[in-house]
């Protein structure tokens, strides 16, 4: 969550100092005031860990996001919110604008939109499926499940989120997989937890749970 939190604020920050200056990142234009010159770095503070802010400079003025430094905790919810709940709706366009839109921000183009939400996807899938070797082996593991109302086919649905959180050796505590599903059936528990070993989960010595459904 903390590598997405900080992708996607450093993403609002260069597309809204492009919609600042006039012209998008390295693309010419006649309505361009300035050039960009360059970032610099600042540490935020966040619910999810400390993230690298790069904040854009300008050739000639400034750019200060105000939505971001001084109302920091209405972006940060915000921005958690739209990366947990992409999940499970994936990532459009329309959610995107809402985001920004919540955050102050109102002049940003339908391509840096599009741009945005196409990395947002990208990020969220790559964590999905990102290997589990490197970060084990987990000693234990729990295992979880959520209902959460998901909108499928123009109509709002229950849908069930499986979830797996491992600690290592280290005691370093993630979150080791999510998958959707209908319903919490042991099927669905054996291809989650199939899911897991296949990426490389492995050293597991105990395994928590509520008494949820199919397992």
């Amino acid at each position: 969550m903390r590598s997405l939190l900080q992708t996607k604020i450093n993403a609002l920050l260069s597309a809204d100092a492009d919609a600042v200056v006039g012209a998008e990142w390295e693309h010419r234009s006649p309505d361009r005031t300035t050039p960009r010159n360059g970032y610099r770095h600042r540490d935020l503070d966040t619910r999810v860990g400390t993230i690298d802010v790069q904040i854009p400079k300008l050739r000639q003025g400034t750019y200060f996001p105000d939505w971001l430094l001084e109302r920091r905790k209405c972006a940060e919810t915000a921005m958690i919110t739209v990366v947990a709940d992409c999940y499970l709706a994936g990532v459009s366009t329309r959610r995107m604008d809402k985001l920004v839109k919540t955050l102050g921000i109102h002049s940003l183009s339908k391509s840096q939109l599009s741009r945005m939400a196409a990395e947002l996807d990208e990020h969220v899938e790559q964590f999905r499926h990102r290997p589990l070797d490197d970060a084990g082996p987990f000693t234990f593991v729990a295992a979880d499940a959520l209902t959460m109302k998901v909108r499928e086919g123009g109509r709002v649905v229950n849908a069930v989120v499986l979830v797996a959180t491992g600690v290592n050796a280290d005691g370093r505590r993630e979150v080791l997989g999510l998958r959707v599903a209908t319903s919490e059936t042991g099927a669905a528990w054996n291809s989650f937890f199939a899911d897991l070993v296949a990426r490389g989960l492995g050293g597991v010595r105990l395994v928590t749970s509520d008494a949820h459904a199919g397992l």
